[in-house]
Formats: structure tokens, C-alpha cells, sequence
């Protein structure tokens, strides 16, 4: 486990959020929340918590009804919705419970995808590797995928290989964080905690911080932080009477 030095930059605030759905009670209210540069941060939230609601925040696709979400100082709501997604793409990696990978594409071409749809991504994955092709080859490499697999379609692959080239879509072109949502619930546990060291060697490597979001509290003593959503949303604590 890596420790986050305190003094480093936010990469992820909240201050002051409050969320609900039209017609519906409050479902998350959170005072404030940071994570730091290189940090990697446990978020542990039960089925119904309100774990989706808030990733969908912190990506800008939902928009608050107070308070800022601001991802390297920039405050989310402040953006058009064009711009969040840009903004989005160039400085975030996502890693999905369901992997969302695109079957009919080859391995390689799912993880270049986030260099066609940002510039940032592509030009760092350049600068680092020489091009997004070999900067897609080192990351499979590194994440257990031979390149004999780089040209076949993701729906070949066993669940295991196709988390990991999850992974290293996520992480191309060295986005400031990465956020996984439920990644190793497929897994046994001996793959998981192959794939968690994988991902936090490489989160170290780009100097990205990790925020990994899950119901499975075993995992909380690999990172460096671990929260309760329940704990951090006071919509979700019993009021005083």
C-alpha cells in the first residue's frame, strides 16, 4: 500500500452537495470530500446507498442542486454540458462494474478509445510511449494480456481478461484519476487481488489517484484511505428528534 503525501493537490472536491431526483427526497447530501493526488481512497456503499448517483456526479453527468463537484479545481457545474464532457474524457478513466466494452472491437481498439475521443490522452500517450498503439501494448502487457490477444475481440476474452482490459482503457493516456466502480465483483478472490496490485502499480505509476468504489469491505485495507458513503451522506444518518 502506498501512502498520499497530505500536502498534495486535490484532484477531487465536494463542498456543500446536495442531490435528488425530481419528486423524490433528498438522496445525498455531503458537507465536503476531497481526495489528493496519487491517493488511492476506499469508497465502501451498500446496494441503493446512492454509489451510481454520485459517480455520475463527480463524472458531471448529473448536476447538483447545491453545492460544487470540482475535478482539479475546476467546478463541474460551472461547464456546459459539452464541456464537462470533455473535461471529463481528459482527465478521467472509468472503470465499470460491467466493463462496457465494445464486443464487436478488437482488445487494442477498446483501449484506444479514449485517445480518439481526447486530444490530452492521445498526445501524453504519445509523449510517454511514442504512440497510443504502444502505449496500448505496455498497459496490456503490464495488466497480464499477451499480445497474442491484443487483435482479438473483447467478447473472446474471459471475464478476468476483459476487467483488465477495462483497466488499461481507463488508464491510457495517464488521466489524473481513475474511478472503478464495482470492478472485481465478477472475480474470485485470488484474480482480485492480482488485478487490485496491477491497478494500483499503474495508478502509482501516472501519479493518479484511484478512487475504487465497492460493497466488499475486505478489500478496504489495500488502500490508502477508506470511507462510508453512509458515514459521508448525512441524508443517509438518522435525525435527531
Amino acid at each position: 500500500m502506498h501512502q498520499a503525501v497530505p500536502t498534495a493537490r486535490a484532484v477531487l472536491e465536494i463542498d456543500d452537495l446536495d442531490f435528488a431526483w425530481p419528486g423524490q427526497a433528498t438522496l445525498l447530501d455531503i458537507a465536503a470530500f476531497h481526495l489528493s493526488q496519487g491517493e488511492s481512497l476506499f469508497l465502501k456503499g451498500p446496494s441503493g446507498s446512492g454509489k451510481t448517483t454520485l459517480l455520475g456526479l463527480l463524472g458531471g453527468v448529473s448536476s447538483p442542486r447545491r453545492g460544487e463537484v470540482r475535478l482539479l479545481g475546476q467546478d463541474l457545474g460551472r461547464l456546459s454540458a459539452g464541456a464537462r464532457d470533455r473535461f471529463r474524457v481528459d482527465h478521467t478513466g472509468y472503470i465499470f462494474q460491467q466493463f462496457n466494452l465494445l464486443p464487436f472491437l478488437s482488445v487494442q481498439e477498446n483501449v484506444l478509445l479514449p485517445c480518439h475521443f481526447s486530444r490530452l490522452r492521445n498526445a501524453r500517450a504519445c509523449q510517454r510511449h511514442g504512440s497510443p498503439e504502444q502505449a496500448a501494448s505496455r498497459l496490456l502487457e503490464h495488466l497480464g494480456l499477451p499480445p497474442a490477444l491484443h487483435r482479438r475481440r473483447a467478447e473472446s476474452l474471459s471475464i478476468g481478461q476483459q476487467q483488465r482490459v477495462a483497466a488499461a482503457r481507463a488508464l491510457i493516456g495517464q488521466p489524473e484519476l481513475v474511478i472503478a466502480d464495482e470492478p472485481t465483483s465478477a472475480l474470485d478472490s485470488d484474480t482480485r487481488e492480482t488485478f487490485l496490485h496491477l491497478l494500483f502499480e499503474e495508478c502509482r505509476s501516472a501519479n493518479a489517484s484511484l478512487l475504487f468504489v465497492s460493497h466488499d469491505q475486505s478489500l478496504a485495507t489495500l488502500f490508502d484511505r477508506s470511507l462510508s458513503l453512509d458515514d459521508l451522506n448525512r441524508a443517509s444518518q438518522p435525525r435527531e428528534t
